[in-house]
């Protein structure tokens, strides 16, 4: 069974080309020290085989860590690895699909940005939600619109489920988009632009951990 105690606080998402050269395992590593709590694996420009070895590596040592792997937009390779899930968007694998193909066993997680959106992936299925984007970001140029701080409130009525923040997400509003109500945000470019990921995890975990009162 799916494992529904996750910790989506701090949710690292990859990118390659803003890793400054470095592998994705080097940003990796010291944004789980940072705290980093879950990370999701996204690849866009390599070949399924390439896709393959790299999550089988860094899923090895996030086992190692106890943090959960999440691949985006593939689910074959998701399956093939044993990964803790994956993530759909919009234009992906309907969620009712990629449910009847995985069963109770794997996490599925959602993007949407309205709270209709919200409703129809809690009714068939998710077990988060990804919000997206809460700010304009240079990651995602296609999403003219945003979410805001204000737009939170009427999602989180919406579902019951988990729902992370992403989109322009670091240290100077990990606050403001908790106290909204976001149970986590799921960070890029704040994480692996940084020289030091371990840092730029800790800082932001700070404010997430300050917005709910633990510090």
């Amino acid at each position: 069974m799916r494992d529904r105690t996750i910790d989506y606080s701090l949710y690292l998402v990859t990118d390659r080309k803003l890793s400054l050269g470095r592998s994705l395992l080097e940003v990796i590593k010291p944004a789980v020290d940072g705290g980093v709590t879950v990370v999701q694996l996204r690849e866009k420009e390599v070949d399924s085989r390439e896709f393959y070895r790299e999550a089988v590596e860094i899923k090895e040592y996030l086992d190692s860590r106890g943090i959960p792997l999440i691949i985006n937009d593939r689910l074959d390779i998701a399956l093939a690895i044993d990964a803790a899930g994956v993530h759909l968007g919009q234009e992906d694998l309907p969620i009712d699909v990629a449910r009847k193909i995985v069963g109770s066993c794997k996490i599925i997680g959602a993007s949407v940005f309205t709270p209709d959106e919200a409703r129809q992936a809690e009714a068939l299925g998710a077990d988060y939600l990804g919000l997206s984007p809460i700010f304009v970001t240079s990651t995602k140029p296609e999403l003219m619109n945003q979410i805001g701080v204000d737009g939170i409130g009427p999602i989180r009525r919406a579902t019951r489920l988990p729902l992370i923040g992403i989109g322009s997400m670091n240290e100077t509003n990990a606050f403001s988009v908790i106290r909204a109500g976001l149970d986590g945000v799921a960070v890029v470019s704040a994480i692996c632009c940084r020289p030091d990921a371990c840092a730029a995890a800790a800082k932001i975990m700070q404010e997430i951990l300050r917005a709910r009162g633990r510090v």
